[in-house]
């Protein structure tokens, strides 16, 4: 994925939450001790965010889910422009792991995103998935490398076409009919 990205000419960085004290809270700064602020600046300065968890038990990670509940702040914060921070913003989802549910994970992040404001592109997500019995981790082996890396490659296009259509108009303030 951010191979893709970066052959677009995308800058890409990469925030591993497992790194980071993020304590739970819905809201943007719990004080001190909490990393989330420096992690909500960073994300807020993205384009595209994608968003990647690990399935466990067909669900988000504790992680992803943790990070969803911080920015659940972003409901109410609006930008000076009076839009919501994460409008004119694109997103997708990574899912990885070696169990079934990673279109569950998929569909549980995407909508918590859309909620949040941002344009999910179609087929912007991909996910290894082996089968629905445990099997090897990706690392350790070679099944489904090929589909997952063309998968991925479509995801980056997808997200950087409509990253860069929204940069160039982004979405009105207020809608009329009247407009040409």
């Amino acid at each position: 994925m951010a191979a893709g990205l970066r052959d677009l000419g995308a800058a890409v960085r990469t925030i591993r939450l497992a790194d980071h004290a993020i304590p739970p809270g819905v809201v943007s700064d719990l004080g001190d001790g909490d990393e989330w602020p420096w992690i909500r600046r960073e994300v807020l300065r993205s384009q595209i965010l994608i968003f990647a968890s690990p399935t466990w038990l067909g669900r988000p990670s504790s992680l992803a889910q943790r990070a969803l509940e911080r920015m659940h702040a972003m409901l109410i914060e609006t930008r000076e422009d009076g839009k919501p921070v994460a409008y004119d913003r694109v997103a997708g989802v990574v899912a990885t792991g070696n169990e079934d549910g990673a279109h569950h994970v998929v569909s549980e992040i995407s909508g918590a995103l859309v909620d949040l404001g941002y344009t999910i592109p179609g087929q912007s997500w991909a996910c290894w998935n082996p089968g629905s019995e445990p099997g090897p981790f990706y690392r350790d082996t070679e099944q489904g490398h090929r589909y997952a890396y063309r998968v991925a490659g479509k995801m980056a296009g997808n997200l950087y076409a409509v990253a860069c259509a929204l940069w160039d108009r982004p979405f009105p303030l207020e809608f009329s009919r009247d407009a040409g």
